[in-house]
């Protein structure tokens, strides 16, 4: 029986929601996948932090683990599939040991592959083996394999997503029902929409590491969490969810990544999005993305994000290339000669801004305000003045025409040194495309 004909063993490490939904398709499923790829697939071996857990599906027909890096070095085992999670400890000690055998690995370990992704690649082809990560990015939206092939012959000018479904379901029902941050964030980690710590969702930093990813496979460069400035959306409020309305507009957490001609530029945080563009119409716990390309133009991608079933699916995706030898570099183009573009500071992006500021209800307030504006060259393209607000004062409103964002961020701090002004004001990019 030659290679191509024997059945491909599988080892996987971490049974959570994940884990246990590959299971599923991967024994439910067998016969379809022997039908679509000519060849079977078998899980040999498991391993994950508590043996006697009850998980809804049997496991006495594999050899347990209870180190996952054992998988590894099993001789049962040609494919090791990683669903543990975290960018260091037994993740990364299980794909280093897994490619330094020569066998291939499937991940949904968004963090190890932002974190050490040109490593990961570099150690698979030296040893050729397949290093695959549909999972990571996206759930069920198949946007690596659209980069990766569907687009290989494009010139990917640029990329906005909707990366992470706790934040999007958190400000669609801000929107919806006019609820603050805090109490939305309550009601969804009691619905089981937000973990009981949810900082790496609501900062940002889940989406960082999806978008380090999406960037890598756009531009064929190395992931590069470094050069990836992030905030996240605790600090927006009902106040401007509505006044973006009223502007035309739906807030959103975005990935963006965008090629200029002096070198790649790579952001993190919520955005004004016109209500037209495809991203303003993807509610709830939905993730999406645009992608513009040279010459198919825009493409859009849209799905479910997360979860047990689209998650799977996403990591069985890469089991069946795999197994239908459909093997390709990691990031699209080898690892040696992944690029190392200039990456363009923040400060230095130039777009339009929406500006929100609480001040004193008393005349020459607006005097000052235009005075700090033209002290740094902000032009104005929109200005609103709104009755009571509801700590005090009156709200002013403003958008901008286009500016360096470090003039933004002077003015800001200017506006806060002012007697009038009576809180941080608010800032929001506002994302034309």
């Amino acid at each position: 029986m030659s290679k191509t004909d024997a059945p491909l063993r599988v080892g996987i490490a971490g049974l959570g929601t994940v884990g246990v939904g590959v299971i599923k398709i991967l024994e439910g499923q067998r016969a379809l996948l022997q039908a679509r790829t000519g060849r079977q697939v078998c899980i040999s071996a498991v391993s994950a932090r508590d043996q006697g857990r009850k998980r809804g599906v049997a496991l006495d027909g594999y050899a347990w683990c209870d180190n996952p890096v054992d998988i590894a070095g099993r001789s049962d085992v040609d494919l090791v599939i990683e669903l543990i999670g975290g960018s260091d400890g037994p993740a990364l000690a299980l794909a280093r040991a897994a490619l330094n055998a020569g066998k291939s690995f499937v991940t949904a370990n968004k963090a190890l592959i932002a974190v050490h992704g040109a490593e990961l690649a570099e150690l698979a082809e030296a040893n050729g083996a397949s290093l695959r990560f549909e999972a990571a990015v996206a759930g069920g939206i198949p946007i690596l394999k659209a980069l990766a092939e569907g687009l290989a012959g494009n010139v990917v000018t640029g990329l906005h997503g909707i990366l992470n479904g706790t934040c999007n379901y958190i400000l669609t029902r801000m929107e919806r029902e006019g609820l603050s941050f805090g109490d939305v964030l309550k009601d969804a980690q009691r619905l089981g929409y937000a973990e009981a710590d949810p900082t790496f969702d609501i900062d940002g930093i889940d989406t960082a590491h999806k978008t380090a990813i999406l960037a890598a496979l756009a531009f064929g460069t190395a992931p590069d969490m470094q050069a990836l400035p992030t905030e996240g959306i605790r600090n927006i409020a009902p106040v401007d969810i509505d006044y973006a309305r009223e502007l035309g507009y739906r807030i959103k957490l975005l990935g963006v990544v965008r090629r200029t001609e002096d070198g790649i530029e790579s952001r993190v945080h919520p955005a004004m999005v016109p209500l037209a563009a495809p991203l303003a119409k993807v509610m709830d716990a939905v993730n999406a993305v645009v992608v513009q390309a040279d010459p198919v133009g825009q493409t859009v991608y849209e799905g479910a994000g997360a979860g047990e079933g689209p998650t799977a699916s996403a990591v069985v995706a890469d089991i069946v290339d795999i197994l239908r030898g459909n093997i390709y570099p990691a990031f699209g183009v080898p690892a040696k000669r992944l690029q190392h573009l200039p990456t363009i500071p923040t400060e230095k992006h130039k777009g339009t801004y929406y500006m929100r500021l609480r001040v004193k209800d008393r005349p020459g307030v607006m005097a000052d305000i235009t005075a700090e504006l033209a002290r740094e060259n902000v032009s104005i393209e929109s200005m609103l003045q709104r009755g009571k607000a509801p700590d005090g004062g009156v709200y002013i409103i403003m958008t901008t025409h286009n500016t360096r964002e470090v003039a933004i961020s002077s003015t800001l701090k200017h506006f806060t040194q002012l007697e009038c002004v009576l809180e941080t004001p608010t800032m929001l990019r506002i994302e034309e495309f």
